[in-house]
């Protein structure tokens, strides 16, 4: 491997050792739409999420999906195997190379197929807006639908269901109580986002009948990681959850009861 191979892999430890890496790789694992990047290794998909984007490509790519890099644009590098044909048909890595990407945040042209995903006017969005978080469209793949990133206070969803919505509202208002969320998909961090969206759900006025069975699953599967029931789980994070509520409705409830 050369420098440039060595820096790139350097640039991963360093953000090993910020604390970067996990929430990258999570993002990583929010699969793109259909896009080439959302078929590389998950390494790769890391590097191009530690540089802000879900979707990078070559400069060619982009001129075939009627792009075009803007001058200035500065390539992130991903790391492509050097694979060799051995004389009794085995093929052996032998190496490392760079090729160079550009995120989508780095062109401009014609919008692609994600990019016109429209959302609703959800609830409590202004929230959101008054915290300085910014609430956009990303692709899923219908297995993750949202996301919520402190270090770049932004909330993506591929849905336009409230519900999801205001579970990644929990998350930003979770990081306001308690300072900063751990990294990755916590067990307790999520029951208490899920748990803080059912309820917000219905007070606002919407009766999400159709996703409780989904959240309480959903709720089941991290009590599982912790070696609870979903009730026991749900009791366990209730006093931090209602903190959640508290920040959330801040001037809501009050504004209510007066009306």
């Amino acid at each position: 491997m050369n420098d440039r191979v060595y820096a790139v892999l350097n640039g991963i430890l360093d953000c090993f050792k910020s604390g970067d890496v996990p929430e990258a790789i999570a993002k990583a694992m929010f699969p793109a739409a259909d896009t080439p990047s959302a078929k590389w290794s998950l390494l790769n998909r890391t590097l191009i999420m530690l540089k802000g984007t879900a979707d990078a490509r070559g400069y060619r790519q982009w001129q075939s999906a009627n792009r075009y890099v803007c001058k200035g644009a500065k390539a992130v590098f991903i790391l492509v195997p050097f694979i060799k044909k051995q004389e009794d048909d085995d093929k052996r890595l032998t190496g490392f190379g760079l090729k160079p990407v550009f995120r989508v945040e780095d062109t401009d042209g014609e919008p692609l197929d994600y990019q016109q995903i429209e959302l609703p006017s959800l609830p409590l969005i202004e929230k959101a807006e008054a915290w300085g978080i910014s609430v956009k469209a990303v692709p899923g793949n219908y297995q993750y639908y949202g996301y919520f990133s402190q270090d770049r206070s932004e909330i993506g969803l591929a849905t336009p269901a409230e519900s999801t919505f205001f579970h990644e509202l929990a998350h930003a208002a979770h990081a306001k109580v308690c300072g900063k969320l751990k990294g990755g998909q916590d067990p307790l961090q999520e029951i208490v986002a899920e748990l803080s969206a059912q309820a917000l759900c219905r007070i606002v006025g919407k009766q999400p009948a159709d996703t409780t069975g989904n959240s309480y699953l959903y709720i089941e599967h991290y009590a599982k990681r912790i070696k609870m029931d979903p009730y026991g789980a749900c009791l366990r994070v209730m006093a931090e959850t209602e903190k959640v509520l508290d920040l959330v409705l801040a001037g809501k409830l009050e504004a209510k009861r007066v009306g």
